[in-house]
């Protein structure tokens, strides 16, 4: 189904894992960096695989909280989501990535909070894009 747009962006990278990414705003500009896990010097810049975490994570945030505000639900200044990214090969070709999303919402009810989770998991477009391709089970922590 297509998706009524209301917003666009782009970013530009050149150099692949050791050059930079550039939004079109230059809001972000980053230095990029292979990890040394992956074969390259570590380096101070940051990586793809860190910036899907963050955007993934502040997204899914973002979701939760809009299903909350349509419930009158109301969430925790401490509310966090943190996205763990994992990249490895794949059995046939290429790479592959995994993630995990952990959510705290201190002081809500259990139940509560696991309704918001879920319904977030619906709702975020990251969840939704990834739907089918990976394997992701939001957990409370």
């Amino acid at each position: 189904m297509p998706v009524k747009t209301l917003y666009t962006t782009s970013a530009t990278a050149a150099g692949g894992r050791e050059g930079r990414a550039i939004s079109e705003d230059g809001h972000l500009d980053v230095a990029l960096s292979t990890p040394a896990a992956l074969g390259g010097a570590g380096g101070e810049g940051t990586n793809p695989e860190q910036m899907f975490a963050a955007g993934y994570a502040a997204c899914f945030l973002s979701a939760l909280k809009f299903i909350a505000m349509q419930q009158k639900i109301a969430v925790p200044d401490e509310a966090t989501v943190k996205a763990i990214v994992g990249i490895g090969p794949r059995e046939d070709v290429g790479f592959g990535l995994e993630v995990d999303l952990e959510v705290s919402l201190p002081g809500l009810e259990p139940a509560v909070a696991e309704k918001l989770v879920e319904t977030a998991h619906l709702t975020c477009p990251y969840s939704h894009a990834t739907r089918g391709a990976l394997e992701i089970t939001p957990k409370l922590v």
